[in-house]
């Protein structure tokens, strides 16, 4: 798997300037039409720019691509769609009155975006330090010797988050790190509640675990009925993981999968490295990668653990709640290079697991003994609790009437 790191992309965004002044003249006289409506999401057709498009599905919106397969994915569920990076792309972009991100300008033609409404939902709770809040953020990569760049980086970053309008935060806590990371006021960052976390709240939660296992099972067809883990690791800035377990971690992993009749999915951040192959080929072990599922939360109610180190799943997961185990073996240099908001002891508790061995014996007693797993999801659900304010299940909704609210010609025509 290709990583990617902060470092090249900043390289290729010094690259892009002239394109990025051209793009703005053009917004300055193209005009907008308020009423349509530009969707995009990094990872595909997936996260909380979908639970927004299927809460007020509109005649006047398309979803912009970049690729094929998400074209395919966007026309089986009936959602028009453009190439984000043709003409026609920047075309809807520049034309378009809201434009809604999850990740970054770049999830829809990144030059049109200066005038318009500019939604970003963000993909996750932030627990390590992200945006202006993060050195890595203005890493600038094979420019380092030019003087003064980190400064301009700095500079260009808060001028691009400077666009957003609307950033729905899940709590006053989340509300607060996104302000400090996106240099953005209070009046843009409501506390509405994630819409990308609406298919954690359910109303049969039950019938949710059911249907989340149907998905995962067309997914990853052979599971069996065995009982799911998922081993998600964080991102690092274009490093490989440092927990990617060696043929004598393969034993602890397995022995403990074997012994509880379960399967271990590996969930690899989409721009990190790590191989995680286990010595020989086994169907305890299974990858689940973006290109096989782009947007893991609707699958979390599927599962019987999570396994992370600092990623935002730990947050969601305590709306099922998941049993979460943390395995972290750099969570000193993690701190020291990268750096948490609050505490990681806030996060993981003081039994986090620094080896593979350590995190199986935690993962054998979860699997083994309910007690150990009702604890872990007490733990998860009480994690959860301090960080999403709303758990009803509309966070969609709040948030797209608060778009018509600031754009009422944004309200349209719904299909």
């Amino acid at each position: 798997m290709a990583s990617f790191s902060f470092g090249a992309g900043n390289v290729r965004k010094v690259l892009r300037i002239p394109a990025y002044l051209a793009g703005r003249l053009a917004t300055l006289v193209i005009p907008r039409d308020r009423s349509a409506w530009v969707f995009g999401c990094a990872v595909g057709v997936a996260d909380g720019a979908l639970a927004l498009w299927q809460a007020a599905p509109r005649r006047r919106a398309v979803w912009l691509v970049s690729s094929q397969r998400q074209a395919e994915d966007a026309q089986r569920r009936g959602i028009p769609t453009v190439r984000r990076d043709s003409l026609a792309g920047f075309w809807r972009t520049a034309r378009a009155g809201v434009v809604v991100v999850t990740h970054g300008l770049g999830d829809v033609n990144r030059y049109g975006v200066g005038g318009a409404f500019l939604v970003q939902l963000w993909h996750g709770i932030p627990l390590k330090r992200i945006g202006l809040d993060s050195p890595v953020t203005t890493d600038p990569g094979r420019l380092r010797a030019v003087p003064g760049i980190r400064r301009l980086l700095a500079l260009a970053y808060r001028r691009a988050q400077s666009q957003i309008d609307l950033l729905p935060a899940a709590s006053h806590l989340a509300r607060g790190r996104l302000e400090s990371a996106f240099g953005l006021d209070d009046a843009r960052v409501p506390v509405l509640g994630e819409p990308r976390v609406d298919v954690l709240s359910p109303t049969d939660p039950r019938r949710a675990r059911i249907e989340a296992r149907q998905r995962l099972d067309a997914a990853l067809p052979g599971l069996d009925g065995s009982r799911i883990v998922l081993y998600a690791p964080t991102w690092r800035d274009g490093e490989p993981d440092p927990a990617t377990p060696s043929p004598a971690d393969w034993l602890s992993i397995l022995g403990v999968l074997e012994a509880h009749d379960a399967v271990l999915l590996v969930r690899s951040h989409p721009l990190g490295g790590g191989d995680y192959t286990p010595p020989a080929p086994t169907p305890r072990v299974r990858a689940l990668g973006s290109d096989l599922v782009p947007d893991v939360t609707p699958l979390l109610a599927a599962l019987d653990v999570l396994v992370t180190d600092y990623s935002s799943l730990a947050y969601d997961a305590g709306l099922v709640p998941v049993p979460t185990l943390y395995l972290a073996p750099d969570v000193e240099s993690y701190a020291r290079t990268r750096g948490f908001y609050g505490t990681y002891g806030d996060v993981a508790g003081g039994d986090l697991a620094r080896s593979w061995p350590a995190l199986c014996a935690q993962l054998g007693d979860v699997l083994g003994n309910e007690s150990s797993a009702e604890r872990r999801r007490s733990r998860a659900a009480e994690l959860s609790g301090r960080v999403h304010a709303w758990r009803d299940g509309r966070n969609a909704r709040r948030v797209h009437d608060a778009i018509v609210a600031a754009v009422p010609e944004a309200a349209g025509e719904r299909t």
